[in-house]
């Protein structure tokens, strides 16, 4: 799927050379954030990058959107690939079986003063289709409708849901959610690995259990939703090995409370019997494009 980006990019040039006074998104980054590195999803999504949008294995299965139930599409996963697990499971020498994709991609973050000029509604689809040159029957069309209508669903009860047009907003989100003093952390693995089984090496706990998740978009420049909730929930580090030795430094968020969840949602076909909403934590590992902010 590839968006068009010269509207963007022509749009970005004007703006910028009229204003000169505001900062880039990394600069932003750094008068906020001096004491946080700036994770690899991000600086991916800093420049204009090349090639198409990738999904695959663990990304495409997971719902940003609890309140929504299992799609045709993903209840014809593969059954051997590990989507979703209980917290107990996150201990040294458990064996799972992934596939981390690395992502490249043509979408890059605007700066916000030219986000904010950009429609953002399922009101002005029409603008917004023609703004990108997107016909309206096309596959693009499809992502840039169905990302619009997850910003606009009310999240389930208890969570909070915000969609970050740019990075700074998404920073402004975080921030006010958990404070000043906080992190970005996100997946990291070597290189692009086939479907394989992995070893948990190490975990880690972050300090908190406050955490904001923010899951990228697809859509025709980044947009990440960004969603937390009023209960816990709790975020891990985790070093894996794959059998050909490939390293991995995951990142793993456990929901603690699931009982507002659509019972008919994915995390529930996967774990079937296992697992019903409200009973136990529910975790799963965040592709490489996905982004959890923590205390600091």
């Amino acid at each position: 799927m590839e968006f068009h980006l010269l509207p963007i990019l022509a749009f970005l040039s004007l703006t910028l050379v009229t204003s000169h006074a505001t900062p880039s998104p990394e600069a932003y980054w750094n008068s906020v954030l001096p004491n946080s590195p700036i994770p690899k999803a991000v600086k991916d999504l800093l420049h204009t990058g090349k090639g198409k949008p990738v999904y695959g294995g663990v990304s495409r299965a997971i719902q940003s959107n609890y309140g929504f139930s299992a799609t045709a599409d993903q209840l014809h996963y593969n059954p051997n690939i590990v989507i979703f697990f209980l917290e107990n499971d996150l201990k040294k020498y458990t064996k799972m079986t992934l596939r981390f994709t690395r992502i490249t991609t043509s979408t890059i973050f605007l700066p916000r003063q030219v986000a904010e000029k950009i429609p953002f509604s399922s009101k002005k689809m029409p603008q917004i289709l023609d703004y990108f040159s997107v016909k309206p029957n096309s596959m693009e069309a499809k992502a840039i409708k169905q990302t619009i209508k997850e910003c606009e669903e009310p999240g389930v009860e208890g969570e909070e849901k915000y969609c970050a047009t740019s990075l700074e907003s998404m920073i402004d989100f975080c921030r006010y959610r958990l404070g000043k003093s906080i992190q970005a952390i996100s997946t990291e693995v070597k290189k692009e690995t086939p479907l394989q089984t992995y070893t948990i090496e190490g975990v880690k706990k972050m300090a908190s259990d406050a955490a904001v998740v923010c899951h990228r978009q697809d859509y025709a420049y980044t947009v990440f939703l960004c969603h937390t909730t009023q209960t816990t929930i709790k975020a891990y580090k985790v070093s894996m090995v794959g059998v050909n030795g490939t390293k991995a430094e995951a990142v793993a968020v456990c929901h603690t409370n699931t009982s507002h969840w659509n019972p008919k949602h994915l995390a529930f076909q996967v774990l079937k019997v296992k697992v019903k909403p409200g009973t136990v934590p529910i975790c799963h590992f965040l592709p490489e494009d996905h982004i959890v902010w923590v205390h600091n």
